[in-house]
This record gives C-alpha cells, sequence and structure tokens, in this order.
C-alpha cells in the first residue's frame, strides 16, 4: 500500500502534490509507469476510457489476497478483494476517479489524468 499513513503524505497526495501524468489513447499506443518509488494512486478519466486488456491497468500487487483491481489478477472473477478482471469491455465514464495502486497504464480508448503517490 502507498505510504499514506503519515498526514502530510495523504495531503499531498489528496491534492496531487506528488505529480500526475496526463495520458492520450493516442491509437491505444500510449503506456504510463510512474517514476521510482511511486505508484499510480488515482484515476480521472476526462472521456470515457477502455483500459488495455492485456496489461493496461496493472495492480501494484496482484498477488496479494486484498488490493487494487486491474487487467493483471490472475483469474477473471477474484473475489478476494479485487472483484472482477478489467478487461476491454469495461468502460469508465467520463469524470469518474478511481482510486488504488497501480505500476502501468495503457488505454484502449480516451484520455485520462492519473496521479502519483509514495509506493512502498
Amino acid at each position: 500500500m502507498a505510504k499514506l499513513t503519515h498526514q502530510s503524505n495523504f495531503n499531498n497526495a489528496a491534492f496531487g502534490q506528488h505529480g500526475s501524468m496526463h495520458l492520450d489513447d493516442n491509437g491505444g499506443t500510449a503506456i504510463m509507469t510512474p517514476p521510482t518509488g511511486k505508484v499510480f494512486v488515482a484515476i480521472t478519466m476526462l472521456e470515457d476510457v477502455t483500459f488495455d486488456a492485456t496489461g493496461g491497468l496493472e495492480a501494484y500487487d496482484p498477488s496479494a489476497t486484498s488490493g487494487s483491481f486491474g487487467t493483471n489478477i490472475t483469474t477473471d472473477n477474484d473475489r478476494n478483494g479485487k472483484g472482477d478482471k478489467v478487461t476491454a469491455s469495461t468502460t469508465f465514464p467520463k469524470g469518474l476517479t478511481i482510486y488504488g495502486e497501480w505500476t502501468k497504464i495503457s488505454v484502449a480508448t480516451g484520455k485520462l489524468i492519473a496521479y502519483w503517490g509514495p509506493a512502498n
């Protein structure tokens, strides 16, 4: 889990002070990874977004029994804390912000802003 237990780290992450990146689908070829020592902790959809199903929303620790959902979890219906695997048919609507811990983002369609936070 991101190190947000210290109040100043939490406040900085809540207001995007650790940094952010903009991603445009660019024909489905754009891939983002956070800087060393960081993970993506929030993603805001600027348009309707679908993630690349072959690793487009990579969870920080996919082997953990609880944690973030993504395209890299081991089964399609992992009920041990992550829910269903994200597929290319899952659309995240414009204006939605999701929270978690991800190490890679690749979109099939749409635009988003991804915010960093400290990794473990």
